[in-house]
């Protein structure tokens, strides 16, 4: 969307409106000195966090791992202070932080987190988690110390026990006589004070063991339009904004914002647009040569500006160096038409105009959904017209997330737009979930279906040592680099943009935390 005085103006108009009729924002103008007011595009929704249906940045302010993943794949204490892995990866051990209370005063212990564990562990539900498929029991030393054995080692063990649901800790008496849950009550810094479909109000936790905010009051407003957050934020009515799950901000309206003053934070995220092949569906893929004219055919610095304005970095790899085991570095392929159209003869694809070999013309599909990935439709145009000029007819099919969800499992497309699962799920996440072909990871599809080659490299990954992990998971790496298995495009940026009554912000470690700690409020 192309911003301008027009729409900016109509954005103003219905921010009037939106004052108009949301309580939680009138009361936020009224003294917003000690509230810290943040943007969402919906509802908080069930905050229950073992199940999975509310904002996982809300459920991070109320409910809190036993570890915190870090920037860089790090772990943190949270409400475990130390954890040792032994009998080859087979028991975890965790020592609990003391004197930690839940908001309603029940004690964090080992009674309290073997309650929490019994909701989910080793339940069919759960069955997604290695922890809690491979789970075989677990044993209370003392009232801070709690182990927990598993059948076999566990990939991502430590990842898996730092997510925001449903490895968080709820309070006991948060339930009713039958265990079912009734309300949010946990140990983190925040404590529900009242939720509504217009947005949801929280009180700082005087108790809190760790460090405090400085402010007494969040408040979250749902602002589903994104002009109206934009207008918002620039008429200093909200504090913060941002987030991919949270009040995505599109690369226009970053850099609409941040021409007008309104400071953004644009950092390296930990997720990646790749391009998935199929050469199942359409035989001219399963070439090397054809999959490498397709690799230097399109320019990717030109597909980050039609998507993020330049605010994207191209990619090479399918995981950023932001995540744990990324792999070496590839030069980002640049775009040689030259060269592809050599390829593309080498291959026997020839001709002026759309090339063809044994009286087939070499077409290829381009399956993209704007529901899922925004503006993946100009993507593929983009694409479509560069690779038009080395003789490839590409023809973009344009579905809805529904749509993609049965097609995509299904394999019914020539290229495809995945997106790979982001911290803390990496690197096994994306490893295991879309490019082993053994595993059902259900509507996510496959990026890479290739049990010959690629499945023992990825089982070997899967079972490897601490001390061979990293040679592993090169391997895979080096495997869909020298194969061209799949195009990895760009690396999605983490965007936020946060009014000058903030300071002190620091984008999170991951796209399912809130970013408050740390702030300050200049009121």
């Amino acid at each position: 969307m192309q911003t301008n005085r027009r729409t900016l103006l109509k954005g103003m108009a219905g921010m009037t409106a939106i004052l108009a009729t949301n309580p939680i924002i009138a009361l936020a103008q009224e003294g917003a000195g000690g509230v810290l007011r943040v943007a969402a595009a919906k509802p908080a929704g069930d905050l229950n966090p073992h199940a999975f249906k509310g904002l996982w940045a809300v459920q991070d302010l109320i409910f809190e791992p036993l570890l915190r993943y870090e920037h860089g794949g790090r772990f943190s204490p949270a409400l475990a202070t130390e954890w040792q892995v032994e009998d080859g990866g087979r028991l975890l051990r965790f020592k609990l932080r003391q004197n930690v209370k839940f908001h309603d005063g029940a004690p964090w212990n080992a009674e309290a987190m073997i309650w929490n564990l019994d909701r989910w562990i080793g339940k069919d539900s759960t069955a997604w988690m290695n922890a809690s498929r491979l789970f075989a029991g677990h044993k209370v030393i003392d009232d801070y110390t709690v182990e927990i054995t598993f059948k076999e080692p566990v990939l991502g063990l430590l990842n898996e026990f730092s997510y925001v649901r449903p490895s968080r800790f709820l309070s006991p008496k948060s339930v009713d006589a039958a265990g079912n849950y009734q309300k949010p009550i946990g140990t983190g810094a925040w404590m529900e004070e009242q939720a509504t479909n217009d947005g949801s109000e929280f009180e700082r936790f005087d108790d809190y063991w760790g460090d405090k905010p400085g402010y007494k009051h969040l408040e979250l407003m749902v602002l589903p339009d994104s002009r109206g957050r934009m207008a918002a934020i620039r008429a200093g009515d909200i504090d913060l904004t941002g987030g991919e799950f949270l009040a995505p901000i599109k690369a226009t309206e970053a850099v609409t914002l941040q021409a007008a003053g309104v400071p953004v934070v644009v950092e390296q995220g930990t997720s990646t647009i790749v391009a998935g092949l199929n050469p199942d569906r359409n035989p001219a893929l399963k070439d090397l040569k054809v999959r490498q004219a397709i690799n230097i055919g399109f320019d990717r610095n030109a597909i980050s500006q039609v998507l993020y304005k330049g605010l994207a970095q191209p990619a090479a790899n399918i995981f950023p160096e932001t995540v744990h085991l990324s792999g070496k570095r590839f030069p980002v392929p640049a775009r040689d038409p030259e060269a592809a159209r050599k390829l593309l003869d080498e291959a026997g694809w020839v001709g002026d105009g759309v090339r063809e070999k044994d009286g087939q013309t070499l077409s290829i599909e381009i399956v993209v959904s704007e529901e899922q990935i925004a503006g993946s439709r100009s993507l593929a145009e983009v694409m479509q017209a560069q690779l038009g000029e080395i003789g490839i007819d590409v023809k973009i099919r344009s579905v809805d997330h529904a749509s993609r969800h049965s097609d995509i499992p299904a394999r019914h497309f020539d290229i495809a737009l995945f997106t790979t699962f982001g911290a803390p799920y990496e690197p096994f996440g994306t490893i295991i979930g879309l490019l082993l072909s053994t595993y059902d990871n259900g509507v996510d599809g496959k990026l890479v279906i290739d049990p010959e080659h690629l499945d023992p490299l990825v089982n070997a990954a899967a079972s490897a040592s601490e001390d061979t992990v990293e040679q592993a998971t090169q391997a895979i790496h080096d495997y869909l680099h020298d194969q061209v298995s799949c195009l990895p495009l760009f690396y999605v940026p983490s965007i936020w943009a946060h009014t000058n009554r903030v300071s002190g912000f620091k984008a999170p470690s991951t796209e399912y935390d809130l970013p408050y700690k740390g702030l300050a409020l200049n009121f």
